[in-house]
């Protein structure tokens, strides 16, 4: 029976049986007959929660792969930060009232186009310059990062209060007000660059081996990595302009498809990971709809769940090591 449970098709059913049964729970809880309302409004919701969870887990296992390291997540390149600064930055100089008002596709793209720039031209310059050292490309993520956020603060500081207001709502995850346009777009170039990761998964088992043994089977580590790092770059671009920054998403369930899973053959781990980040969201969101009546937020859920989840397992990892 034990055995039974550690094949990793029979955890995959299971895990995709939970979403389903999930996902039919939240789209028909107290409907009172309003089907099709009920729907339109949550529907776009649950796709939402289907295509970021998705590219979080996608990008972060990639990510983790490509740096040895199940701690870091893609994040840690700034593009966060990025995006915290250019709604700043927009807010500041052309007010928020008309940002909102104006929300087109092409508004959408410039913000993923903008992510995406800068982290592929940070990304070639430093692995060319610096001898393809990752970490230092790292590095310097950490720091821009800072420096991003220190701006923005600043901006922030000394903008119009009302101005202020409006622009929280940009700056934290929300899942509720997702525009439609946007989702149709989002979801096709998402669909698209995971496409590619499956694709390229059985690269990513051999480059789980290490860099030497990677080389060693002939794949060329400094491209593969650029090309990577563009991929997961337009995953977290698309994801974050489409809900807003989720920082620890990824983290949580890559480190829980690996436990769960494991094994090291990334399409059972996007599979599983991308089940369990579904099945976090949306049970997540009904909690926050049906239990705590939205007096809280799913990204505020996941936040603080992913702080305490990333500091037990730091604690965990270091116990044993002793």
């Amino acid at each position: 029976m034990k055995k039974f449970f550690q094949s990793s098709a029979i955890k995959i059913t299971l895990l995709l049986v939970a979403v389903i049964v999930v996902c039919a729970l939240y789209l028909s809880y107290k409907t009172y007959g309003n089907w099709a309302f009920a729907l339109e409004l949550r529907g776009k919701k649950l796709l939402a929660f289907v295509f970021v969870g998705i590219a979080a887990t996608f990008s972060t296992i990639s990510f983790q792969t490509m740096t040895q390291n199940h701690f870091l997540t893609p994040n840690i390149l700034g593009l966060d930060s990025l995006y915290v600064f250019i709604q700043t930055l927009l807010f500041f100089f052309l007010g928020g009232q008309q940002l909102l008002g104006n929300e087109t596709i092409a508004t959408f793209l410039l913000n993923v186009l903008l992510m995406v720039s800068a982290s592929i031209m940070l990304s070639r310059f430093l692995l060319k310059k610096g001898g393809n050292d990752l970490f230092l490309l790292l590095m310097i993520g950490i720091i821009l990062g800072t420096f991003f956020n220190s701006i923005s603060t600043f901006l922030q500081v000394v903008m119009d209060p009302n101005e202020y207001d409006l622009l929280q709502g940009k700056l934290f995850a929300s899942f509720g007000n997702v525009n439609s346009q946007h989702l149709l777009i989002a979801g096709i170039l998402i669909t698209l660059l995971v496409g590619f990761l499956w694709l390229k998964s059985h690269a990513l088992d051999v480059l789980h081996l290490g860099n030497e043994q990677a080389t060693s089977l002939g794949i060329n580590v400094p491209r593969f990595q650029f090309v990577l790092l563009t991929v997961i770059s337009g995953l977290i671009g698309l994801s974050t302009a489409l809900v807003g920054p989720v920082t620890f998403l990824g983290f949580i369930v890559a480190n829980m498809s690996y436990q769960l899973m494991g094994t090291y053959r990334h399409r059972e781990l996007f599979l599983g990971g991308s089940l369990l980040s579904i099945l976090l969201l949306v049970f997540g969101q009904f909690l926050v709809e049906q239990v705590f009546q939205l007096n809280t937020t799913l990204s505020i859920v996941i936040e603080f769940g992913g702080g305490v989840y990333f500091v037990g397992k730091i604690i965990s990892e270091r116990k044993q090591r002793r």
